[in-house]
């Protein structure tokens, strides 16, 4: 019930906020969005509806929009609210230690305050163009201060009763389940956003990045790059080694067609790849977060890291199946002696398909785009 006179209030907001907008309209420059619902201007800094579920977009993309706005105007760089997200989700971990139940809630509140900054340090990125490497780095960083701090102290809270063995259970649910889970759900979303037409996606192969880290030198100003590119690859290749079959497919595809994709194909592997988005959603943040909440209410921390372990690692294992049975299909068509040589992609979505953003180029795999 509270999501729903949530999503009333947000409605509300936004028709007011569309009258004041009218009457302060002359000078206002294009890019502004006058004209525009704030539901709107809140889908305009996204890249795809398809990746976003409508509680991530009411419950966490409105209020991060809202604060981006805030930042902009107080001219705040995005690293800067990056490094207050970091500080909040880790300051929110402390107060998980406690058995009070006050104390729980302020936890509770701080992560979410974390999230919303989370959200508005990259649409705040994309409003001013202020997007670097080092903004992308601190904000992948922050997720991982967040929940290291909450499995920390949740350990710390759970160690009387547990005695050491609940740091094995905790380490292997967190290092291995939750890390896997999280890196798979992101690697999957950026392989929808890449099939989309018209939407640049941010596809990268640990070959490509190999190959960018070897042309850069330490002795000069890339030193920065290239160290993060070092460990980064480590990343990639992790998230490749779940999905073997996708990576033979993918390696067949761009070397038939490039970045030039079929738009037939490319809207099939979407009309496939689309009900796997709502499993992604589940695996990154919104869902844990509810089940640690609802874990601390009942008093039972020990319910959180359980649930990583069991229910959301199934699910990881079944996303996959199902994604790299339809890999393995279009892998198969390529494969095909008779495959039919489809025409490169050369018109926009088409009806039915959704996309949120200008027509822009694609990108090659192993390209990058450098936002927070």
């Amino acid at each position: 019930m509270i999501y729903f006179v949530y999503r009333s209030l947000i409605r509300t907001f936004a028709h007011r906020n569309d009258a004041l907008a009218a009457r302060n309209a002359v000078g206002r420059a294009p890019h502004d969005g006058f004209g525009m619902s704030l539901k709107e201007k809140v889908l305009s800094t996204m890249k795809s509806r398809d990746t976003e579920s409508d509680f991530e977009l009411y419950v966490t993309r409105t209020p991060g929009y809202l604060w981006a706005l805030l930042f902009r105007r107080m001219h705040v760089h995005p690293i800067a609210v990056t490094l207050l997200s970091t500080a909040l989700g880790a300051a929110a971990g402390y107060f998980f230690w406690s058995e009070s139940l006050g104390k729980n809630l302020i936890g509770m509140l701080l992560l979410v305050w974390a999230n919303w900054y989370d959200c508005a340090d990259g649409q705040l990125a994309r409003m001013t163009g202020q997007k670097t490497l080092i903004g992308r780095i601190l904000d992948g960083f922050a997720g991982d201060v967040w929940f290291f701090s909450i499995y920390l102290f949740i350990t710390l809270r759970l160690t009387p009763q547990w005695d050491f063995w609940i740091w094995f259970f905790c380490a292997w649910a967190g290092f291995r389940c939750h890390a896997r889970q999280c890196a798979i759900a992101d690697y999957y979303r950026n392989v929808h956003l890449w099939f989309l037409p018209d939407v640049e996606g941010e596809l990268n192969t640990s070959e490509a990045e190999l190959r960018e880290y070897r042309g850069l030198r330490w002795r000069s100003r890339e030193w920065f790059h290239k160290l993060y590119l070092f460990f980064y690859i480590s990343y990639t290749r992790g998230q490749e080694a779940q999905c073997p079959i996708f990576q033979r497919f993918f390696r067949r595809l761009t070397a038939r067609y490039g970045k030039d994709v079929p738009m037939e194909l490319r809207l099939r592997f979407r009309e496939k790849s689309l009900p796997l988005m709502k499993y992604t959603n589940i695996l990154t943040f919104d869902t844990r977060v509810g089940v640690l909440f609802l874990s601390l209410i009942l008093g039972e921390p020990w319910l959180y890291p359980l649930f990583e372990a069991t229910v959301l690692e199934a699910l990881r294992f079944y996303m996959i199946r199902r994604h790299e049975t339809f890999s393995q299909e279009f892998d198969a068509e390529l494969a095909e002696p008779g495959a039919r040589n489809l025409e490169p992609a050369t018109s926009s979505l088409q009806p039915g398909a959704r996309n949120l953003e200008p027509a822009a180029s694609s990108l090659q795999p192993g390209a990058r785009n450098v936002t927070p």
